[in-house]
């Protein structure tokens, strides 16, 4: 009878002294917190007021163009499947910027993840984290997403896979290979039992072949036939190019990643012949609309008018005006880039359809846009 009555008065004196201890420790760092404190000493824990966080261990170079991003995330990470990707969120210029990129290597012992990014021209994130990223830098993490990863094979029955890469496109189904390939001798020569995989990759050089040596080395090997093509001295793959490369390709299920024009060519192929093909876009598929184009007013601490094409983003127009805009995962999945639009009319680039914005009618606080995904069909008013 006593152990049951004292217990709960133990733990609510317990209770009530780490509440006024945490009071008190608020008081003495004011105006920070505890927790601003943990976040700042231990980053990585779980729970982290902050959120998900990584720390940069090591950045390693690829091409003259490329590096991977080696990171160690905070216990909260739940993991991931080869082929998913990663929304990491990197601090610019004190400004929070996101963006989406494929995880290129399986689960690793070490717990440690990695991503690799192409430096693109005129782009703040992709830019700074090939120029400037150093070890023991922090990032901000989401969890892993993403539906484009391997089929387990049937037990028995070796499976037939076509990999189509171009540029950076390849980074997803390196964790695939990785995975397969990058362990002890019994699981590589389990792997090769399972699977018959051809991978043609596309590279304007044979030097920007990101993973070159990597690929070229599972292909000596035997793991797997690689067929590299140099767009400087082969030109475009085309379908023509695929069937000639690959004669049993109506007997393999295909992956494909790499730019808009090769996916949406591939997809309308396989289509037609009802052949298995999954894609992974960086950007998401658009239709043909009219391109009606007009001003964009960001209001807002921002203060500024561009003039945009109707067949360009919202965000890309924004940012290559100057304009900070917030994004993440540039495909219309994340909601990251959101802004209410208080007047003017976007059309939807995947599907054609029409957002309005008429003001004395609508929300007073404006209707949200993904500027991602939306292009201006007309004179718009942005709040930002």
């Amino acid at each position: 009878m006593s152990t049951t009555t004292e217990t709960p008065r133990t733990g609510a004196r317990s209770g009530r002294l780490t509440s006024g201890l945490r009071n008190l420790l608020d008081s003495a760092v004011t105006p920070l917190t505890v927790d601003d404190l943990l976040d700042h000493f231990a980053p990585l824990r779980t729970g982290a007021a902050a959120g998900l966080q990584g720390r940069i261990v090591s950045v390693e170079s690829e091409t003259a163009d490329a590096a991977t991003i080696v990171i160690k995330p905070g216990r909260d990470w739940a993991g991931h499947i080869p082929g998913q990707y990663v929304r990491v969120g990197v601090d610019v210029n004190g400004i929070r910027l996101w963006r989406t990129y494929s995880l290129t290597h399986g689960p690793r012992r070490d717990g440690r993840i990695s991503i690799t990014v192409k430096a693109i021209p005129g782009g703040a994130v992709s830019q700074h984290l090939v120029r400037n990223a150093r070890a023991g830098q922090m990032l901000h993490l989401a969890q892993a997403e993403g539906d484009f990863v391997l089929t387990p094979a049937r037990a028995g029955r070796r499976q037939k896979l076509l990999l189509v890469t171009a540029g950076s496109g390849i980074t997803p189904v390196i964790g695939m290979l990785r995975n397969l390939y990058s362990r002890n001798e019994s699981a590589r020569d389990a792997a090769v039992a399972a699977f018959d995989i051809v991978l043609v990759h596309s590279a304007m050089k044979r030097d920007e072949v990101i993973f070159g040596a990597e690929l070229r080395a599972h292909a000596e090997a035997g793991r797997l036939r690689l067929v590299e093509r140099h767009t400087d001295t082969d030109g475009l793959l085309t379908i023509a190019d695929l069937e000639a490369e690959v004669a049993d390709l109506a007997e393999r299920t295909a992956y494909a990643c790499g730019p808009a024009g090769l996916l949406d060519t591939l997809e309308e192929f396989y289509a037609e012949r009802r052949l298995t093909l999954h894609t992974e876009r960086f950007r998401a598929a658009v239709v043909d609309v009219e391109a009606e184009g007009g001003t964009l007013t960001f209001g807002g601490p921002s203060d500024r008018v561009v003039e945009t094409d109707g067949s360009v983003p919202i965000l890309d127009a924004a940012e290559s005006a100057g304009v900070l805009m917030p994004s993440g995962c540039r495909m219309g999945i994340c909601m990251g880039c959101v802004l209410p639009m208080t007047s003017g009319a976007v059309r939807d680039l995947r599907t054609g359809d029409l957002t309005v914005a008429v003001p004395g009618e609508t929300n007073p606080g404006g209707v949200p846009i993904q500027t991602c995904i939306s292009a201006a069909a007309g004179d718009c008013h942005i709040d930002h």
